[in-house]
């Protein structure tokens, strides 16, 4: 984007961002799942779990995150419909702004309402007991990873929130994402799985990503999957990003 775009996109993010701060039920209902899920799996199931952990809440936590970014990007293709379908797309395409910024306010609204969404479930996991002698370096990392699969994430939502014909095609999309999780190693590890469900596992983007997460809580080498995982985000983002202008264009072509 050039300057003119930026500085449009900002002022149209601020009206994102108002509509937020007005109705902050959308942070809380996307916080409650996961943080449920997360009440669930320590105090129900983490008992019969073994992970080779002393706390689990420490194990599950980086995956019921992720589960939270799948459920926020839901709304942002929420909104993304309901604009199209309220013709504020053809109003704002009658002012002198940038119309790639009218995308862009909405990605940025994503980033920010997500990060509120995982700083509130990271407050409840230390209330029950998550602890981690993380360095700065090591959660600048795990803020950096999130912050790149809410991005990838968000420009995948776009796709749908341009394109579905109904509200719930456009939020639909979000329900596999949701529950990639548990598919993974994000509750238990891979080894205790079937063959055929392991292998699924282990080569999903969500496994790389939580076991980049858990070493760098628990300051352990990352290994080969923090590359795995960037790799994963970095296609994600690139691919969906190129899907999701070309169907920009089209709507208002």
């Amino acid at each position: 984007m050039n300057k003119h775009a930026f500085a449009d996109a900002g002022t149209l993010l601020g009206r994102s961002l108002r509509h937020i701060t007005r109705s902050p039920d959308t942070i809380i209902t996307t916080a409650l799942t996961p943080i449920a899920m997360m009440l669930l799996f320590v105090y129900v199931l983490g008992g019969a779990i073994r992970t080779g952990t002393d706390n689990y809440v420490n194990y599950v936590l980086p995956g019921i995150m992720i589960m939270a970014i799948a459920s926020g990007i839901a709304y942002t293709a929420l909104r993304l419909f309901t604009d199209m379908k309220g013709g504020i797309f053809e109003r704002f395409q009658s002012m002198p702004i940038a119309r790639s910024a009218v995308l862009w306010a909405h990605v940025g609204t994503s980033m920010v309402a997500n990060m509120l969404t995982l700083a509130i479930i990271l407050g409840v996991a230390f209330l029950m007991g998550f602890r981690t002698s993380a360095g700065l370096g090591a959660w600048l990392a795990v803020a950096g990873i999130l912050a790149l699969l809410t991005l990838a994430l968000t420009w995948l939502a776009v796709i749908p929130g341009l394109a579905a014909q109904t509200m719930e095609g456009a939020t639909g999309f979000s329900y596999p994402l949701i529950f990639l999780p548990f598919i993974s190693s994000a509750f238990a590890p891979t080894e205790t799985m079937p063959g055929p469900v392991r292998a699924f596992a282990e080569n999903q983007p969500v496994t790389s990503i939580v076991n980049t997460i858990q070493a760098l809580f628990a300051e352990r080498p990352v290994g080969d999957d923090i590359w795995v995982a960037l790799a994963w985000c970095v296609g994600i983002l690139v691919v969906s990003y190129a899907f999701a202008m070309a169907a920009y264009r089209r709507k208002i072509s």
